[in-house]
């Protein structure tokens, strides 16, 4: 069985780390260098099933949705929508973020509730009502009729499909999105991402949370993003919402009027952790505008100047959120390094499923008689 080792881009990891330290020298926060982010060992094989399974929509109730739907190659596997799709009958409540590196994270979702696996988050997506509503019983049984899927499912050495192999073989294909050839790895940053870089490691002070490769140290914070008035206005939105937070244990959840984010990990008695949301990697930015989990911030100058103000403001506001006194061309230089932390589009056949994958297939030869 082939196992692969997937690179950031075409350099080699060594003179990619080089290239970083000849700009600025080595970038430190917490105990985590900035630098190119280098993907998992990848099994060539359940990787290919995970790719069809993405997007695939029998993975989805009623075959409305696809992984994929809310998930743009194009967009660095984000949508583009200040809040995201969902189940028709539901409309979602938070900004879609990037999968692209998301197999390096330390946590899932914008309020990091899932930190364990993303077998566990893919679960959660397909089975949740207002993300796929979809019966893992049900799912299984359709990919067992799917011929295409026998092979692969075998070929991946998995056997027959099952539920748990899906879970597995998702998460594989997601090691494969890796950003690749970003100018800040490349070394080939222009004279204002320099300077823009200068400023993130200091006067800006970016740094101390958005760092490591995929610049962010997968904690939660409040900085007093604005509360996003359509999740209470539309009714849908309202619906999903209150649904996630009753099963979340949010109190007084039908009169609640913002999202409470990591409130609901430790659920402080004092409500300290109500608006905090985890720190957003800065990778692929200029394909996953507009920005923060609630899709408030429309461009990334936008962002700058907001965190150059200070941020917003909220009782729970982080203390270290202060303006930052920067001038109009040094918030351009910001804006400059952070562009550079985008690559090339995963849109390639290596990421993407190009075939048609019928839901109108034919079924096995004397499936009545096959056992499960």
């Amino acid at each position: 069985m082939k196992i692969s080792r997937f690179k950031s881009g075409t350099a080699t990891l060594g003179a990619a780390l080089m290239c970083a330290t000849m700009l600025a020298g080595p970038v430190m926060a917490d105990g985590a260098a900035l630098g190119p982010v280098v993907g998992p060992e990848i099994n060539e094989a359940k990787a290919a099933l995970g790719k069809r399974l993405f997007f695939d929509v029998r993975l989805s109730g009623d075959a409305a949705l696809s992984c994929a739907s809310c998930h743009h190659p194009d967009k660095a596997f984000s949508d583009g929508l200040p809040l995201a799709l969902a189940y028709p009958g539901s409309k979602g409540f938070r900004n879609t973020p990037t999968l692209v590196n998301t197999t390096t994270a330390a946590n899932w979702f914008h309020d990091g509730r899932i930190g364990t696996s993303l077998n566990d988050v893919t679960r959660e997506s397909i089975t949740e009502d207002y993300s796929m509503n979809m019966d893992m019983r049900m799912m299984q049984e359709r990919i067992k009729q799917d011929p295409v899927y026998l092979e692969m499912f075998e070929a991946a050495g998995y056997g027959e499909p099952s539920n748990g192999s899906v879970r597995k073989a998702i998460p594989e294909y997601l090691k494969t999105l890796i950003s690749k050839n970003a100018p800040f790895d490349t070394g080939s940053m222009s004279e204002a991402a320099v300077r823009g870089q200068a400023l993130f490691e200091g006067k800006g002070g970016c740094v101390s949370c958005h760092s490591g490769p995929r610049l962010t140290d997968d904690a939660a914070y409040n900085t007093a993003v604005p509360n996003n008035p359509e999740i209470w206005s539309d009714p849908m939105r309202h619906m999903t919402y209150a649904a996630f937070a009753q099963f979340m244990g949010v109190e007084n959840y039908m009169n609640v009027r913002r999202d409470v984010g990591a409130q609901i990990i430790r659920n402080p008695v004092d409500r300290s952790d109500v608006g905090k949301f985890n720190t957003p990697t800065l990778r692929e930015l200029t394909y996953t505008a507009p920005y923060m989990h609630n899709g408030m911030i429309a461009t990334l100058a936008d962002v700058v100047a907001f965190y150059n103000a200070g941020g917003g403001e909220d009782a729970n506001k982080d203390a270290r959120i202060k303006p930052l006194d920067l001038s109009a061309d040094e918030q351009a230089d910001l804006v400059a390094f952070l562009e550079a932390l985008s690559g090339d589009p995963l849109t390639g056949p290596e990421y993407v499923w190009e075939d048609k994958i019928p839901t109108n297939y034919t079924a096995i030869e004397n499936w009545r008689d096959v056992s499960n």
